[in-house]
């Protein structure tokens, strides 16, 4: 079975002008039907949600009379908006997820770029079992993982807790009003260290070797390598994993949800997104929570943006 192959100019010149021009056409729109399928998920699932909640952001439900009978919708122009920016719940919580981004993502991109560095050590043994034990956490589902995280929390069931009163620290508490915020910033980084952690190391496997080996000859250590070759090197990957790690930290759902179960120090305000979805579905003000999402999108790409523009520019990008 003969394979096919793109033609030459001189067999495309020696087609008619029809063939020619049905060859051009196909080479047009080649790289569009390929992209045709992501576009269209990236359009049902992303662009038209953001479309929608920006859409529902303008308006508001009301009552009439006593409030027995059924709300109406009505038209609010930007009044949600103006309730969210003297909404106090809402930045507290805002302010909240930056105090947690500030001290976990750097002890979480640490921790991985350290991994990441050993990994790639000629030294080391059983590279593979590695990777994948280091990856495990970040497979296994958000909800699963804060759950276990809560048995080794809770007062009444953890093992550990239990060995810390042992010593002598029995008012000690990991969900205590001010230890609950940073036992949700150990899940995340058990989580995600790994992740990180991954794509460093894929950053590290396309640095040339020869660049090792030159360094070597002009007397450098193996720690030298890694501070001066490798880590300059794999800059734009830290940059990244950094961005991915501030989107996803305003984002936190999963963990403060599932520890406010067993925490009376978590309220339904403690996250953006956890005030979020109380406010959608306890007290079904989804234009309200529309608003929220919207602004909530805004400041993280404020953020997001923020810090990828001032790395470039001291970088010199």
């Amino acid at each position: 079975m003969a394979l096919e192959t793109t033609p030459s100019q001189a067999q495309i010149g020696a087609l008619p002008e029809k063939g020619r021009a049905r060859y051009g056409l196909r080479k047009r729109f080649a790289p569009y039907l390929f992209l045709a399928p992501f576009l269209l998920f990236f359009t049902l699932f992303f662009l038209i949600p953001i479309c929608y909640a920006m859409y529902q952001s303008l308006f508001r439900s009301q009552r009439s009379g006593l409030g027995l009978g059924a709300p109406t919708i009505v038209f609010n122009g930007l009044g949600n908006y103006a309730q969210v920016l003297t909404d106090k719940d809402f930045f507290a919580g805002v302010g909240r997820m930056l105090l947690f981004g500030i001290v976990q993502v750097p002890v979480m991109l640490i921790l991985a770029l350290i991994l990441a560095l050993l990994l790639d050590t000629a030294t080391v043994r059983l590279k593979a079992f590695f990777r994948v034990a280091f990856f495990i956490p970040y497979a296994i589902p958000g909800v699963v993982a804060a759950l276990l995280w809560g048995f080794l929390y809770d007062p009444q069931l953890s093992p550990i807790v239990k060995i810390i009163h042992a010593l002598g620290a029995t008012q000690f508490d990991f969900l205590g009003p001010n230890s609950v915020l940073w036992s949700m910033a150990n899940i995340t980084t058990w989580e995600y260290t790994g992740y990180n952690m991954l794509i460093l190391y894929a950053a590290l496997q396309a640095v040339p070797t020869e660049l090792y080996e030159a360094g070597r000859i002009d007397g450098c250590t193996g720690f030298g390598i890694a501070r001066y070759i490798k880590v300059p090197l794999i800059a734009p990957a830290l940059i990244l994993t950094c961005v991915l790690s501030i989107i996803g930290t305003l984002q936190i759902f999963t963990e403060p949800q599932v520890l406010s179960v067993i925490s009376n120090n978590i309220s339904s305000t403690f996250t953006p997104n956890l005030y979020a979805y109380f406010t959608a579905f306890s007290n079904n003000n989804y234009y309200y929570t529309a608003a929220l999402s919207v602004v909530l999108a805004i400041v993280t790409f404020i953020l997001s943006f923020g810090f990828l523009r001032l790395t470039q520019r001291q970088s010199g990008v």
